[in-house]
Parts: structure tokens; C-alpha cells; sequence
């Protein structure tokens, strides 16, 4: 017989999590002196509950695993929630758990009660996850913890909360966790036959021939399905060029031959000539959502010959915009597998010769805009040139997480990622902020690895304070601030608007680096361009965390030019 806090944290250790983000309080008391006996498993105090919860999100995404965040109901989860719904919108693992009353002590006023006689937390965070239930008995433990963590696993996967009153964490459990067969964490169930019936688009099975111009846009189901490796050696033996989302950014390496770079927002000249193009025959999707921005604003002329074969494992996402008998059903290294056969594979071999030509010609273009600005020597200064040489600083395999603004952009547009988990950014949602805590977490997973994070100034007035967690664990994470005094994106819109609109959304000039140091990180403040590369290069050879105030113009244009011409052409009734 074993409490109920440490049968959690032996199941946590089993699943082979090691660290837990948390937020002490008076709800989850008996979990401190647990976590004593649990060597294994590092908890990691942050500053708020949701920052703890963002770093879980960030373990998850930078890992491969799933994170786990743990609170006090009420207050507690509900400052969880905005994280909750950023790992939904973009399919991340993440447990939540959060702390009750004892079940006797149900709606009889004690201090915090947020159980379903009061607030009711599992109902706070049932729209925001993919399960949420209360543990309302000890013996119910076992399969509701796993009942949980495969709910995670999904299709589609995404975050789940369990509400543990007292009775559950202080009460006996007379079983042990069993791991969940990893097979479940990362099935590769396929519908073969729809499959095949949407291939003929590729094989002319209609006596039309082969399509010889096919090209692939790889989304998320990508990195979730650990099918990177399986698309270069797919691109490479078929000459086949990829383009990425966003969101899928660095699942095909970006300095490739048959690299496209980014699709969509923030995308490249190479994947919007390619993918536009009114030459293309077929256009294969995996894992995307075909989402606004993935689809560049839904362009009317993103439209192959052949249509679009989509595969995913998530039926709406295939409804929603995939033609009937186009869409597949299925993981997409298991697709991979079955493009790589028999009458497939003959037919893009006998477009192998075509398809290198096209890519010459598309390569031959240039590949990013306003390629001069990486190299600006303006003050205040460019956020391209910051991007840039970040870039060049960091070692080949680091992290880069992206934060919400319209530093996304530039980073989006000309930071190159050469490997999944590599670039991180909550694209769907997109919450300011998120990345400070994420990078945390991120750092976590990847002991070793050096992370770094681009934030703006309005993103550091909501979570800033979190920058204390990384000093106090010293983990290694370079924060770069891109420091424009404006809310960037929305102020590019509002000012636009009047005096009014352009004073709400300008932000005063903080002292972002003397908070830094205030806090226990190193810091410096950088004003000139000269500066840029000799404080990224400090920064990145500090064993600890480090933060950087770059002071940036705050009217710069961003990168999304191909986008913002798509979405003012769109109508939602062409």
C-alpha cells in the first residue's frame, strides 16, 4: 500500500518524467514531503501557476514526452487555463493536476473549495483540455491516472487535468503504475485503403499518367508522428521538394536542396512560388490542420491540378478542407511507408528528372524579403539583423523558441531550423508570453542543449518574472528581448488608426536587462548594431541564463508580405 501522491509520482517516474513544474500551496501539501522520496523527478518552483504550466508545455514539446504541471485548484487552475488551451490548439501532451478539499469538506465553505459543489474545476477545464474528471475516491486512482494519460495520447493528443482531493493524496492505493506500452504513446494506425483510392491523384490510375510536379507541405502530425527522418529519405530518393508550416518548422531540415522553407505566414519565396504555382499537379499535406494560416489565408489559389491529398489522424481535419477521396486517415509515417510502394513509388520516380528542374528554377529565385536587412546598420535596430545573428551564434542543434508578436514573424521568416523540436512557438493560440516560461521547460528537457528565446516587451510584462526560475535552477537560456516600446503587431494596425489607438498600444522603455540582473540572471542592454554579435556571442557562452534588451525600431515591416496579399484578396464567399 502506497499514498496516493507517491503512487503519482512512481507512475510519473515509470512514463520516464523527471521533472515537475509546479506552484506550492496549501491544497497539495502532501505531495511536498513526497517528492522527498522521489529523487528522480526534479520539481521546479515557478513564479505562477500558469508559468508552470507553460513550462510543462515547453518540456513537452522540446522532449517528445509529455509535461506535468501541478497546482492548487481554484485560483490555482484557473491561472492554468490559458496554458491548458495553448497545448489544445496545437495538440501539445500536457497533465494538469490541481489540488481539492477533502470530499467530507465539500461545499461547506472551506478556504479555496473549487470542488463541483462550488466552482467545479474539472468543469473550468473541460473546454480547455481533451479530458478533465476529479479523482473523488482513492480506488478510482489507478485507472483514472491511466485513463488520463491515454486521453493525452489522443487522437488527437493534447492536454489533460486530473482535480485530486485530500482524501486521494493522503489515502491508500494497494496498486503500482504499469507504463503504458509506448506503441500507444506513438501508434501508426493508417486506413491503407483510403490511402490507395487517394494516391490514384498521384499514379493517373484514370489513364492520365503520373503527376510529375507533387510537392509536400509537412505540418505537425510530423514531428508527433517521429516521421522526419522518413521524409528526407522519401524527399531525397524521389527528388521531392517539402515545404513546412509554421508550426512543423524544422522537420525538414531548412538548409536542404529540397527544402521550400515555410508555407504561409511568415512563409518563404521558394514554398509560395511552389505551392501557388498554377503548374503544381499534386500537393500532399501531413498533419496540418489546414488552418489559416498553414493555407495562406485559406488562398483561393493554393489549387494543384490534382487537388490535395491530406493525411491526418484527425477526421474534422480532414473534412474541413480536403476533397472527398483525397483525405487519409492515418499517422503520417505509416502514409510514408505506403508512398514508398510499388505503384507509387513508380510513379514518382518517372517524375524525378521534371521535379528537379522545377526545383532549380524555384531555387534559382531569391528565398527570403528584404534580404538587406539582415545586414542593417540602422538605430534602432532591425529585428531581421538580430535573427540573423542569432542564428550564426548558436550551435547547430540548439533550441529556438518564439514567442507571440511580431518578432514571430521575423523569426518565423529568417531563422533556419535543421531538426524537429528544434523550433518551437505556439502558433495557434498564441498567448504573449508563453515562451519565457516554455524555454524553461524546454531547457529541462534537453539538459545539455543550449535554448534560446525570442520575446518582445509586451510579452515580458506578462510573464517576465518567470526569468527568476531560470536563474534559480541556472539553466542555460538566452533570452533575447526584441525591445520596440509597442505591443509590435498591434500597434503596426493601430497606429494606423489615430493618435489614440497608437498611444494604447506603445509600451514604455523598461529597463529589461536591470531587471535581469535584479533577478540573478546576467544581462546587457544593446542600442547599436556593432553590439549585436559580440553580446549574442557572450550570451550563448554563459553556462547560466542570460538576458539580452535589444532595443529595436518599432515600425519595421514585418515579413508576411505573400500572406497579407493573400488575406486581403480572400472573401469567404469566392
Amino acid at each position: 500500500m502506497t499514498p496516493g501522491t507517491d503512487y503519482i509520482l512512481a507512475a510519473l517516474e515509470t512514463e520516464g518524467i523527471d521533472h515537475l513544474f509546479m506552484v506550492p500551496g496549501g491544497l497539495i501539501d502532501p505531495f511536498l514531503p513526497a517528492l522527498g522520496r522521489f529523487p528522480a523527478i526534479k520539481p521546479i518552483v515557478a513564479a505562477q501557476e500558469g508559468g508552470a504550466a507553460f513550462m510543462a508545455d515547453g518540456y513537452a514539446r522540446a522532449g517528445g514526452r509529455f509535461g506535468v504541471a501541478l497546482g492548487i485548484g481554484g485560483p490555482g487552475l484557473g491561472n492554468m487555463t490559458t496554458a491548458m488551451a495553448t497545448a489544445l490548439t496545437d495538440s501539445s501532451r500536457m497533465l494538469v493536476m490541481s489540488g481539492e478539499v477533502a470530499i467530507a469538506m465539500e461545499g461547506l465553505g472551506q478556504f479555496q473549495d473549487a470542488s463541483y459543489e462550488t466552482l467545479d474545476d474539472p468543469v473550468l477545464a473541460a473546454p480547455v483540455t481533451r479530458f478533465s474528471t476529479s479523482v473523488d475516491s482513492v480506488d478510482n486512482l489507478n485507472h483514472l491516472f491511466r485513463r488520463a494519460l491515454m486521453e493525452m495520447t489522443g487522437p488527437p493528443s493534447g492536454p489533460v487535468h486530473l482535480s485530486l482531493p485530500h482524501d486521494v493524496l493522503v489515502g491508500e492505493v494497494a496498486v503500482a503504475h504499469a507504463a503504458i506500452d509506448p506503441a500507444l504513446m506513438h501508434g501508426r494506425l493508417i486506413d491503407a485503403a483510403m490511402a490507395d483510392r487517394a494516391l490514384a491523384a498521384l499514379r493517373g490510375d484514370r489513364a492520365s499518367g503520373p503527376a510529375f510536379k507533387v510537392a509536400i507541405l509537412a505540418g505537425a502530425g510530423v514531428e508527433h508522428g517521429e516521421a522526419s527522418g522518413a521524409l528526407v529519405a522519401i524527399a531525397e530518393r524521389f527528388a521531392l521538394p517539402v515545404a513546412t508550416t509554421l508550426r512543423a518548422k524544422g522537420t525538414f531540415p531548412e538548409d536542404h536542396p529540397l527544402s521550400l522553407g515555410v508555407f504561409g505566414y511568415a512563409g518563404t519565396r521558394h514554398a509560395t512560388s511552389a505551392l501557388l504555382s498554377p503548374d503544381l499537379d499534386l500537393l500532399i499535406v501531413l498533419g496540418s490542420g489546414l488552418n489559416e494560416r498553414d493555407t495562406m489565408h485559406w488562398s483561393s489559389r493554393l489549387a494543384p491540378k490534382r487537388g490535395m491529398i491530406s493525411v491526418n489522424l484527425a477526421a474534422k481535419a480532414i473534412a474541413t478542407e480536403t476533397a472527398a477521396g483525397q483525405g487519409v486517415l492515418g499517422d503520417c509515417g505509416a502514409f510514408l511507408d505506403i508512398l514508398a510502394q510499388d505503384g507509387n513509388a513508380a510513379a514518382l520516380t518517372a517524375g524525378v528528372a521534371e521535379r528537379q528542374a522545377w526545383m532549380a528554377t524555384i531555387r534559382g529565385g531569391p528565398r527570403f524579403f528584404d534580404t538587406d536587412n539582415l545586414a542593417s546598420e540602422a538605430v534602432p535596430l532591425h529585428p531581421a539583423r538580430i535573427i540573423g545573428e542569432l542564428r550564426k551564434a548558436l550551435p547547430r542543434d540548439a533550441i529556438a523558441l518564439v514567442d507571440s508578436g511580431a518578432h514571430r514573424a521575423f523569426a518565423g521568416h529568417y531563422f533556419d531550423a535543421y531538426a524537429p523540436r528544434t523550433y518551437i512557438s505556439a502558433t495557434n493560440l498564441g498567448p504573449m508570453g508563453w515562451g519565457i516560461p516554455a524555454a524553461i521547460g524546454a531547457a529541462c528537457a534537453r539538459p545539455g542543449t543550449r535554448i534560446a528565446l525570442v520575446t518582445g516587451d509586451g510579452c515580458m510584462q506578462m510573464h517576465g518574472i518567470e526569468i527568476a526560475v531560470a536563474a534559480r535552477y541556472r539553466l542555460p537560456v538566452v533570452f533575447v528581448v526584441l525591445n520596440n516600446g509597442a505591443l509590435g503587431n498591434v500597434w503596426l494596425r493601430a497606429h494606423t488608426l489615430g493618435p489614440v489607438p497608437d498611444e494604447l498600444t506603445r509600451v514604455p522603455d523598461h529597463d529589461w536587462a536591470g531587471f535581469a540582473r535584479a533577478l540573478g540572471l546576467q544581462a546587457a542592454t544593446v542600442r547599436d548594431p556593432g553590439e549585436v554579435e559580440p553580446a549574442l556571442a557572450a550570451a550563448v557562452a554563459t553556462d547560466g541564463p542570460y538576458l539580452i534588451d535589444f532595443k529595436t525600431q518599432r515600425d519595421a515591416p514585418t515579413p508576411v508580405y505573400d500572406f497579407a496579399a493573400e488575406a486581403k484578396r480572400w472573401s469567404y464567399h469566392e
